[in-house]
């Protein structure tokens, strides 16, 4: 091969490769990216250096999701959400400390539902005093809703009150309808929350 030939071939190769790295040249494109940091300001930046601005989809972003991110032919990238993790099932949700299961019913869980929403189900008890505005679980990140959400429940035998979930996750119970007593079994009934949005 002579010299002019090689030079050719070198001239095209480089082409080739500066298109693919090109998303002008190639057209939109998507890949698997880690989420490094959370702006305030709607976007992500990946482990790379990419800076991507969040679908309205992808809530509740943190730092290690693995994610889907895709890039239009102008060069703006889109954080197009977290990518599912496990079976899509039910998920053990974290009890405050203090609180079990009841064997008798489902264990505490949580699972996403079509459509934005998601359901909580089971029941835990505790023994002893119940402050009102006591954390009784947090929920993992991605199914927190956008606005707080609340519902009547039977916190002891003869006594109800109010769970409320707020939006960084955690379940509180409160405003309950008498002085509760210092001993005895008091409970936080999940399965309230059969559905809730997310959105």
């Amino acid at each position: 091969m002579n010299t002019s030939m090689a030079l050719a071939d070198a001239i095209r190769g480089e082409a080739v490769r500066s298109g693919a790295a090109d998303p002008a040249v190639r057209g939109g494109d998507w890949r698997l990216a880690l989420v490094a940091t959370v702006g305030s300001d709607g976007t992500i930046t990946t482990d790379d250096g990419i800076i991507a601005r969040r679908l309205e989809s992808y809530r509740n972003p943190a730092v290690g999701d693995t994610i889907r991110i895709s890039v239009s032919s102008a060069g703006g990238w889109t954080a197009d959400g977290r990518l599912g993790q496990g079976t899509g099932g039910w998920v053990n949700i974290s009890l405050a400390s203090g609180w079990a299961a009841n064997a008798s019913y489902y264990t505490p869980q949580v699972k996403l539902l079509g459509g934005g929403d998601a359901s909580l189900c089971g029941l835990a008890q505790m023994s002893g005093s119940l402050a009102t505005g006591t954390t009784v679980a947090t929920l993992p990140a991605g199914t927190w809703p956008a606005k707080q959400v609340r519902c009547p429940v039977q916190v002891a035998v003869g006594f109800f009150g109010v769970m409320t979930i707020f939006t960084n996750g955690t379940i509180q119970l409160a405003d309950f309808s008498g002085t509760l007593a210092a001993t005895g079994n008091k409970y936080a009934q999940y399965d309230v929350f059969s559905r809730y949005r997310l959105a």
